[in-house]
């Protein structure tokens, strides 16, 4: 039996609850639940204090994230689209079906979901396949996000920002047949000239072993 997880942190605890007043709309719509399949939402890291530790080496052939326009639906793996959208803050969708009524419903979602210079990180599971998506706020565009996932190396994360300043955006990365993480999962925003602009550190809820 396939079984499907959704692993959301260091958003506002009022998306639990699928209440007006978050912008994350529990990043947006999951795929719809099957005979058998659960969903478990925790809330288990904090947003990172931005990080003062030595600069980590940073990738020149990195141009930062990708410039999208409001609600332009991107293929992020496993066929699931995610889009940015101008209402509220850090709000964003993640959907498997019917994308733009997902964009629709999160359209009422407003205010802050995360502190400045702070990410978010969700996770999306359903078998051996793992889909990792967040958010960034940060004064400086990050050049790069990376993930560590149970210590192994890191891997660039994908990204993604509406035109203009908007001052946050989303990040995601395909783990198809990697499996769900069993100890922690660090994410990192890196400046243009390789300093931590933030850290996130969290681990996977005992239900989503």
């Amino acid at each position: 039996m396939r079984t499907k997880r959704l692993v959301l942190t260091a958003i506002a605890a009022i998306a639990l609850t699928g209440a007006g007043g978050t912008a994350i709309a529990v990043n947006g719509a999951t795929r719809p639940a099957a005979a058998g399949t659960t969903a478990t939402a925790a809330v288990e890291a904090r947003e990172a204090v931005p990080a003062r530790a030595p600069a980590r080496a940073s990738s020149a052939d990195t141009d930062g994230p990708r410039v999208v326009r409001p609600y332009q639906p991107v293929e992020i793996g496993q066929g699931a689209k995610m889009g940015l959208l101008p209402e509220g803050r850090q709000n964003y969708v993640v959907a498997w079906d019917d994308y733009a009524e997902s964009v629709e419903q999160a359209k009422g979602y407003v205010g802050d979901s995360i502190r400045p210079d702070s990410l978010s990180g969700g996770l999306h599971t359903e078998g051996d396949d793992a889909l990792y998506t967040g958010a960034f706020r940060t004064d400086t565009v990050p050049s790069r996000i990376t993930l560590r996932v149970d210590g192994a190396a890191e891997v660039e994360a994908g990204m993604l920002r509406l035109p203009g300043e908007p001052g946050w955006g989303t990040y995601y990365h395909d783990a198809a047949g990697d499996g769900a993480p069993r100890e922690s999962v660090v994410v990192t925003a890196y400046g243009p000239d390789g300093s931590v602009l933030a850290d996130l550190t969290y681990r996977p809820s005992p239900a989503g072993r």
